[in-house]
């Protein structure tokens, strides 16, 4: 059982928290300040928070990282944590970032969400060291698997904290790196307004993927409907299957429309 600090923000963190809890002593969640959500906009605390809270583990949450802020572990796991982390931090221990992608393909804000827009049929989970460089580090462990046609963004991100919790063991208890190559190095950008939009124009299999990669946590835009699972129909048409109306809750897309008669 090692001791760690993990730093982390989104649900993929969050995931990997609660994992890296079981089997070791997280000392501190450093996470985002807590931000005002729903019709109320009242405080909500990050999901990496709450799991925190949860397991009774002590947290922290400044609005940016700088040398003033205290480091009791001489390991932090950094998962989707949103932050810049200054040199000042990283020469203090060792920094090890989880990374839901084969690197260095798919670097930056949005791997998982890139590799489903794009087809990929198999992706992975990469441990570097954390540097300056964005997502640029050395590799300690990597780990890759299949994508099913039919997985969206929430199965790949969890198959890839299972995979990262397994992999951090090893890593944490004996680190070894090898530079990443300079070969494949692709970008994923993070989530635009314009990438949620669904063009019929485009191909269907290209939005079929694009519903995948944004279920089920930012939903594809169909007009005034969110697109939770669609389908190229057997006319090779795109079918939308689950769909939700403005204001609205998840519905079957046959039963919206038979809504609309």
């Amino acid at each position: 059982m090692a001791r760690l600090t993990v730093a982390a923000t989104a649900p993929f963190g969050a995931d990997v928290l609660g994992r890296l809890a079981r089997q070791h002593d997280v000392e501190l969640l450093l996470t985002r300040p807590d931000k005002p959500r729903g019709r109320g906009r009242t405080l909500q605390p990050t999901p990496a928070k709450a799991v925190a809270e949860r397991l009774g583990i002590p947290v922290a949450q400044p609005a940016k990282l700088d040398a003033s802020v205290e480091i009791p572990s001489g390991t932090v796991v950094v998962c989707a944590y949103g932050l810049l982390i200054p040199e000042s931090l990283l020469e203090r221990g060792l920094w090890l970032n989880v990374h839901p992608s084969l690197l260095p393909r798919w670097r930056g804000a949005a791997p998982v969400e890139r590799a489903l827009m794009a087809g990929d049929a198999r992706t992975g989970v990469t441990i570097h060291q954390t540097v300056k460089e964005l997502d640029a580090g050395p590799i300690a462990a990597q780990e890759a698997f299949d994508v099913a046609p039919d997985d969206d963004a929430g199965v790949v991100y969890a198959r890839s904290a299972e995979i990262a919790a397994r992999l951090l063991d090893d890593v944490i208890a004996h680190p070894q790196f090898t530079p990443q190559p300079d070969d494949g190095v692709t970008y994923a950008e993070k989530i635009a307004p314009a990438d949620r939009e669904l063009d019929l124009s485009s191909f269907p299999d290209e939005l079929v993927n694009r519903v995948r990669a944004l279920s089920p946590h930012i939903g594809a835009r169909l007009g005034d409907l969110l697109v939770w699972k669609a389908r190229v129909g057997e006319s090779g048409s795109f079918e939308p299957i689950e769909v939700q109306p403005a204001g609205g809750k998840r519905m079957a897309y046959e039963a919206y429309l038979r809504g609309l008669r």
